[in-house]
């Protein structure tokens, strides 16, 4: 039976919008959307339709970005795909390695998708036994938590799916992984939670992740995406039911005066309503815990009544969850400080007493602003009265 008001989670073909250039980006279609733009330029449905499982292979399971190392596909016809398609990726402005080994680019769309060129990130972090990619879903962030430096930043417009994909594309160009497979390969993980609110640019989100976890494709199982949200509540469900990936969330305080502020979108969803959401998230068990972040900020939110206030709600709602305790990543302006490292193990060891894993995340990347919170593609600075004139017209068109 249909739920009222959600998306029937089956792909629908979709008509692509073509670029400047009058060609279609084949990167962040789904295979019917391939076969689809393959009949509109004027191919016989029958020949769309294999030609179009061969672009999907080459493109997702090959990394392929040029119709002539398709092998398989007539040299006669490379011409005519040519001129009517591209297969992009985004541009690499800057790559930086830090000295633990984290990875970030700064990355600038096609100014040929009609949208303009804008500037956006991504990190990889290697550890021994994972290496997970950082995803970026919007230009800017349309929220204004104010321990995050992206926070800082005003809205530019949503990611496209294609510019989605294209950032785990693009990691795998620079790890050298094609063809995709599942053994050996280096990024193993991927987190959406880079800039932006991956919840307030849903159905982009979706179709990126789709085509993410396709087992023809980039092959990467649900279980090693996780999805982070700042708590947009309505969209959670669609999120459980649609994506089906793990949950993060940015919990961050256990009081509504210290939530509101530093994650001001607790003022349109409380904690309450945020943590019945989670309750509720469709797959979420033992085996698959909700993860909650929690940055900690000195004299802000890290007192062992916090602590013993988050255990009193994650049982509560008898939440199967983990606690990232995140040591808060300064940047230039920022108005919070780190926590002690003792006041962070005090806090940490009362939620593992309550029976809640609480590990303290190590930083990664600060050297080179890649560290949790730490992403913005502009240098600029802002003074506190522009910060908080910022926060206000976001907080205004959040409704």
């Amino acid at each position: 039976m249909p739920i009222p008001g959600h998306i029937d989670p089956v792909p629908v073909p979709r008509r692509v919008t073509p670029r400047v250039d009058g060609r279609v980006d084949l990167l962040g279609l789904s295979k019917e959307d391939i076969r689809t733009s393959l009949a509109d330029a004027g191919m016989e449905p029958k020949q769309a339709k294999l030609r179009g499982k061969q672009l999907w292979h080459w493109i997702y399971n090959r990394g392929a970005t040029d119709f002539t190392a398709m092998t398989d596909i007539a040299k006669a016809q490379h011409p005519w795909l040519e001129k009517r398609f591209v297969i992009s990726r985004p541009e690499v402005i800057e790559a930086q390695v830090s000295e633990d080994g984290t990875r970030k680019w700064l990355l600038r769309s096609d100014a040929n998708d009609g949208q303009g060129a804008q500037d956006y990130e991504m990190v990889f972090i290697p550890d021994a036994d994972r290496g997970t990619l950082c995803v970026s879903s919007q230009v800017g962030c349309t929220l204004n938590c104010r321990f995050c430096h992206t926070g800082t930043m005003r809205l530019v417009r949503n990611l496209t799916p294609g510019e989605i994909v294209g950032q785990v594309m693009l990691a795998r160009d620079s790890l050298g992984e094609w063809p995709s497979t599942p053994e050996g390969r280096m990024l193993t993980n991927i987190v959406m939670m880079g800039m932006g609110e991956p919840l307030y640019n849903f159905d982009a989100v979706r179709d990126a992740l789709r085509i993410v976890m396709d087992g023809d494709g980039l092959a990467l199982s649900k279980r090693r995406i996780t999805l982070s949200t700042s708590g947009v509540v309505p969209m959670m469900a669609r999120a459980g039911e649609e994506i089906g990936v793990n949950l993060a969330v940015s919990l961050h305080a256990v009081t509504k005066e210290v939530r509101d502020e530093i994650v001001p979108i607790n003022r349109k969803y409380g904690i309450e309503e945020l943590l019945q959401a989670c309750a509720d998230y469709p797959g979420a068990n033992n085996a698959r815990r909700i993860t909650f972040e929690y940055v900690m900020l000195k004299d802000k939110n890290d007192s062992d009544e916090d602590a013993r206030e988050l255990v009193r709600l994650i049982r509560k709602y008898r939440l199967p969850a983990k606690v990232n305790l995140i040591p808060f990543n300064p940047w230039p302006g920022a108005p919070y400080e780190c926590s002690a490292p003792d006041r962070i193990r005090a806090f940490s060891n009362i939620v593992f007493e309550g029976g809640i894993s609480a590990p303290v995340r190590t930083p990664r990347g600060r050297d080179i602003d890649a560290a949790c919170g730490q992403l913005k593609t502009a240098a600029e600075k802002k003074s506190r009265a522009e910060l908080d004139r910022l926060a206000e017209e976001k907080m205004a068109a959040l409704g």
